[in-house]
């Protein structure tokens, strides 16, 4: 058991959960929006959802105070070499990718351009440090939704702009912003030991719980109403979001469980979507 948790530890460090998840929620949005995207849509979105996140940790990972942070920065510390020269070939191998299946497109300088802001916002969170740290979960859920829903969104016919499509992509990111700010709350002790700045760095954990009950039963409640006033045909996608939902908030509310445990309950959340490959 202890070499299996290793092998997830491992898998979590480099981000691999967070690259199927996002797969599993443009997977989500395609079927919402009725669009019927390649199989290269969805490995080059892998692609730059990895390379988003490990630069992102890289960039963690040089501030880092010796001996503190949490264990996934000291892994992209130790690693930082050999990280960058992975994300260095990824990133130019996706973009050759992105060329030859897109061509020079909407698509691609879309697609091109919306990384580059990521980037930039990520940069400029930085720079911002606790002035607007507030902003670092929130326009992080923003960009995620953003990130592996815009495919979608290009592609679908403007039939399918309706208000269940824009209610589910809100909710989604509703979704996000919960799961970060929950992942903020369980780091809060290895961020301020390293130096890092999060919303559970400036807002105390006696203050911050309550209100991410708030947030959890509202997004739980706003899904449930969402299932019982969308069409029969559309209450698949409510549906699965209820249960992200609810995993998260079982799992971030139950006492007992260890911090690690918390997290893979809540990442293997965003995997859920992918039950739509059997439906």
């Amino acid at each position: 058991m202890q070499f299996l948790f290793k092998i997830y530890q491992r898998f979590t460090w480099l981000s691999i959960d967070v690259v199927l998840g996002a797969m599993a929620g443009m997977l989500f949005f395609a079927r919402a929006l009725r669009v019927e995207l390649a199989w290269q849509e969805y490995a080059l979105l892998g692609m730059a959802v990895w390379c988003i996140y490990t630069a992102d940790h890289l960039m963690d990972a040089r501030k880092l105070a010796s001996g503190h942070g949490a264990d996934r920065h000291h892994f992209h510390l130790i690693y930082q070499k050999s990280l960058l020269v992975v994300l260095g070939v990824v990133g130019c191998v996706g973009l050759v990718w992105a060329i030859q299946f897109f061509g020079f497109s909407q698509e691609l300088f879309f697609g091109a351009g919306l990384g580059v802001v990521i980037l930039a916002i990520m940069l400029g969170v930085r720079k911002l440090a606790a002035k607007q740290v507030r902003l670092k979960e929130l326009s992080s859920a923003i960009f995620y939704v953003i990130g592996i829903s815009w495919l979608p969104w290009y592609d679908a016919p403007e039939i399918d702009y309706t208000w269940t499509a824009f209610g589910l992509t809100i909710l989604y990111m509703g979704l996000a912003y919960l799961n970060l700010i929950m992942l903020s709350s369980l780091d809060t002790e290895s961020d301020s030991e390293a130096g890092f700045s999060s919303i559970a760095t400036i807002i105390p954990q006696e203050k911050l719980n309550p209100r991410i009950r708030q947030l959890a039963i509202a997004l739980v409640l706003a899904a449930f109403m969402g299932l019982l006033l969308v069409n029969s045909l559309y209450r698949i996608f409510p549906s699965l979001v209820l249960i992200m939902l609810l995993l998260h908030y079982l799992s971030f509310f139950k006492s007992g469980l260890k911090s690690e445990q918390i997290r893979m309950r809540m990442e293997v959340a965003f995997l859920i979507p992918a039950i739509l490959l059997v439906l």
